[in-house]
């Protein structure tokens, strides 16, 4: 009989690199849509390995087991009015903790507060070799040398299990307003760079055409967050900047602003319904100061202006990459085609030559056997 369900895992790591075979690790499975993942049978399952093992309000960290979901983390840290600030999308009701990890992926906030990787203390791991690897802890000064726990986020799996993590969480900010505001992109652009070099409340934004509505509309919406006093200070001054640009900004219902940043953070709203069958779902990441793309495809601009969704037929990839990387970012292929026809192309954009060494290396390191490397990050 096993000691534990670690043990488990451990042997099902081995017998793979033992038999040449791969795992494709998977938790709640509903970020399977993303990357670039080889076809496999061998699916470890870590849901089972499920928890929270300690959490410590007054220390802002909560140290959880991989399989747990995500709704339950979050439900728990709410009751101590606390959350994780970076609002990790859930994508379906059984997305787990180390699938939030693994894939890194953030949410609305992600301009202002940071990504996932900035809220990982330290992880427990099970690397290609079926050996058991601690990283990091649960203070945020505690690493000499290199801080390995930060670079399994986004990792996608390709690097080991992450059976524990160790989260810095955050309060939950006294005071939110969400402005909407009738600007079109260039103004709204615009206005974005300038109050985020102002000691303004800003938490998130997103712009959009709405063209789902009767009349088509450029709205600009800004969500404040922070100390009561700062909101209500700034709520006038924003609807005065905009106001100056002939633009028209309000408030908005709060209980109908929440449901939307949580629709938008999981890729609910009109917007992300594929206008056609042919169409892939692009994510460009750019500086935030890129200005409005040369493309004739409408965005969806987040994160102020470093974030800008759009659907594309995937013969649009050669154009997309470079006027992503003229702007300075670079271009991914999030969601495929529910129709596709012909050769898809790759998921990401391709890296440096010195980057693809680099990321090689890393997994040969943690993964010698190549149990793990499912190509899912675009390399094999």
């Amino acid at each position: 009989m096993k000691d534990s369900l670690l043990d488990v895992f451990k042997d099902r790591i081995r017998d793979a690199a033992a038999q040449g075979q791969r795992l494709r690790i998977q938790g709640g499975n509903t970020k399977q849509f993303y990357g670039d993942a080889q076809a496999t049978t061998q699916v470890l399952d870590t849901r089972a390995h499920s928890g929270i093992v300690s959490y410590e309000p007054s220390e802002l960290v909560v140290t959880v087991r991989c399989g747990t979901p995500l709704a339950e983390l979050e439900a728990v840290l709410a009751e101590q009015g606390q959350c994780l600030a970076f609002e990790p999308p859930h994508f379906g009701d059984t997305a787990t903790v180390g699938g939030m990890v693994a894939c890194g992926l953030a949410g609305p906030a992600r301009a202002v507060v940071g990504g996932v990787r900035d809220h990982v203390l330290g992880v427990q791991m099970l690397n290609g070799k079926g050996e058991s690897l601690t990283f990091g802890g649960q203070v945020m000064k505690n690493v000499a040398g290199y801080d390995v726990s930060r670079v399994l986020a986004g990792s996608m799996g390709t690097l080991g299990v992450i059976t524990d993590v160790s989260l810095k969480v955050l309060p939950q900010a006294p005071a939110e307003v969400t402005l909407a505001c009738h600007l079109p992109q260039a103004d709204a652009l615009a206005l974005l760079h300038r109050w985020g070099a102002q000691p303004l409340p800003l938490n998130a934004s997103c712009w959009v055409n709405d063209n789902h509505s009767q009349a088509a509309q450029d709205m600009l919406f800004v969500r404040l967050r922070g100390a009561v006093a700062a909101v209500d200070a700034a709520v006038p001054r924003m609807c005065a900047d905009v106001a100056a640009l002939g633009g028209l900004a309000a408030a908005i219902d709060q209980t109908q602003a929440k449901a939307n940043w949580t629709a938008s953070r999981d890729q609910r709203l009109p917007f992300f319904t594929p206008p056609a069958a042919d169409r892939a779902l692009w994510r460009l990441s750019l500086p935030q100061t890129a200005p409005v793309l040369d493309l004739p495809f409408a965005p969806f601009i987040e994160w102020h202006g470093g974030l800008r969704w759009l659907w594309a037929p995937p013969s649009a990839t050669a154009q997309l990459r470079a006027v992503a990387a003229q702007a300075g970012g670079h271009a991914t292929l999030f969601r495929a085609p529910a129709q596709a026809t012909g050769e898809m192309p790759a998921v990401f954009h391709p890296l440096p030559a010195v980057q693809q060494r680099i990321q090689r290396e890393l997994q040969q390191q943690f993964d010698p056997h190549g149990v793990f490397n499912t190509g899912r990050t675009g390399l094999l």
